[in-house]
């Protein structure tokens, strides 16, 4: 299921949305200014996110500043000023789309559908725009490529590096073999395929004091593997 959240001061524009949003199958999270919004999404898996500029607070333009240091989840304002400059300023601040109150609902959840299906075409993962992702003690450095432990460097491989980056991009979600698989080697996977377990567990060795109670990398059984949250 593809999460959305709608942020709006006015709880029956909210409410509305979320109703066409779920008949399409989208999960909804809802926030009523933009402090919410900023706190929303830095707790929850999302997949777009439909921001209103006016609300108390924050409002939709700084919530967008916020956001996008920290992902590159899509972005659709709503703002009942429809001149070009008002859509302008919206983009510049980081939005991908730019709809104008009042709209029509079969329209804003076109545009989400739009968005989620780009954004997932791209690895659908909130990347984050600092070069370090860190979690707990571990650290990777999407520029260097380095990792470090404790403040140690850790010596991976280069298909052991590109392993652990997905998963730390994808930090607390359960990513399967396959999805690993087809992420770093860009080919198709086989279910037989025991390539991404030899390599998860050799990253293992390496990053967690105890390889066999890991406090980072794990497994979830019939699932996948990924890296904790700390």
């Amino acid at each position: 299921m593809y999460n959305v959240l709608v942020c709006d001061d006015d709880a029956a524009i909210v409410n509305s949305i979320e109703v066409y949003l779920q008949l399409e199958g989208f999960g909804v999270f809802k926030a009523f200014n933009g402090r919410e919004a900023v706190e929303i999404a830095a707790e929850n898996e999302l997949h777009c996110i439909i921001m209103d500029i006016m609300m108390p607070e924050m409002d939709g333009l700084q919530a967008t500043l916020r956001l996008r240091e920290k992902n590159n989840v899509p972005i659709i304002m709503l703002s009942a000023k429809s001149q070009d400059t008002d859509k302008i300023t919206g983009l510049g601040f980081g939005a991908d789309d730019y709809v104008t109150k009042p709209f029509n609902p079969l329209e804003l959840v076109a545009r989400v559908k739009s968005q989620v299906r780009r954004f997932m075409s791209l690895g659908g993962v909130s990347v984050p725009t600092e070069s370090c992702i860190v979690t707990g003690a571990l650290v990777l450095d999407t520029r260097a490529h380095e990792v470090t432990v404790e403040g140690e460097p850790v010596k991976l491989t280069a298909t052991e590096y590109k392993i652990l980056e997905y998963l730390m991009i994808n930090l607390g979600r359960i990513l399967t073999t396959t999805q690993i698989y087809e992420a770093v080697w860009n080919e198709p996977s086989y279910s037989t395929d025991k390539t991404v377990t030899v390599h998860v567990r050799r990253i293992r060795e390496k990053i967690e004091l105890n390889p066999k109670n890991p406090k980072y990398l794990k497994v979830v059984w019939g699932l996948g593997y990924k890296i904790e949250k700390i």
